[in-house]
């Protein structure tokens, strides 16, 4: 046995932590190959995980304009306020 098969690499354990059972899959194929319902499945939850990443990107993009947003207009109401008691 290679001693090189008992480390365990930082790609391991990001998957397993994202999802274990994908991870145990990974390590424990079926023995007479995928059958139609589980690639279909495997299929269906690539889509799935494409769908929440992409959401979860555009949720984050989303989140810093907001801030940006909130900022500009409490830096106006600041010079606003400025300018009001300056006169």
């Amino acid at each position: 046995m290679d001693p090189r098969d008992e480390w365990t690499s930082p790609t391991d354990l990001a998957d397993y932590a994202y999802c274990p059972r994908s991870h145990w899959y990974r390590h424990h194929p079926p023995a007479r190959g995928p059958t139609a319902y589980s690639s279909g499945r495997r299929e269906a939850g690539e889509r799935y995980h494409s769908r929440a990443l992409t959401a979860e990107r555009r949720r984050a993009e989303r989140g810093s304009a907001y801030w940006i947003g909130l900022l500009v207009g409490v830096l106006l109401v600041v010079i606003g306020v400025a300018w009001l008691l300056h006169f």
